[in-house]
């Protein structure tokens, strides 16, 4: 395939193969990151793949598995690439002092920033490196 020439992806394709680690491996090496929705569960569940998705597209840890939402490593690199993800993180990272240094960090500016910062838990917004960062932000 000529590089500059993407592959394409159809709804029908992600079906056939929902239970297919190669198939969504190579959509996700095609950067076609929205093919996720249709994996199981299994698939869902699988880290490497998740995180390789999530350092693209941090829209993935809406589909990842309950126990990938509580990886710090997935979250930090899903948030990192969409801030407003982090409501889709498990409650224990949404009060970790490095979930919410990376997602404040890269929600600055972000027009959802108030609504960004909601999703993390109160106590973590008090701790004085985070009122640092929001500090910057002003």
């Amino acid at each position: 395939m000529d590089e500059e020439e993407e592959k394409e992806y159809d709804i029908e394709d992600c079906i056939a193969n929902t239970h297919n680690i190669d198939f969504f491996n190579q959509a996700i090496d095609d950067k076609a990151t929205w093919v996720i929705a249709y994996a199981d569960d299994k698939i869902k569940a699988n880290r490497d793949l998740i995180l390789k998705c999530a350092k693209l597209d941090g829209q993935v840890l809406y589909y990842a598995s309950p126990e990938l939402r509580d990886d710090k490593e997935v979250v930090i690199a899903a948030v990192t690439q969409k801030p407003l993800i982090v409501k889709y993180a498990s409650r224990r990272l949404r009060q970790d002092l490095d979930v919410a240094k990376v997602t404040i960090t890269n929600g600055k500016g972000n027009r959802y920033f108030s609504e960004i910062k909601s999703y993390l838990e109160p106590s973590i917004l008090e701790n004085p490196e985070i009122q640092e960062i929001l500090k910057t932000d002003e």
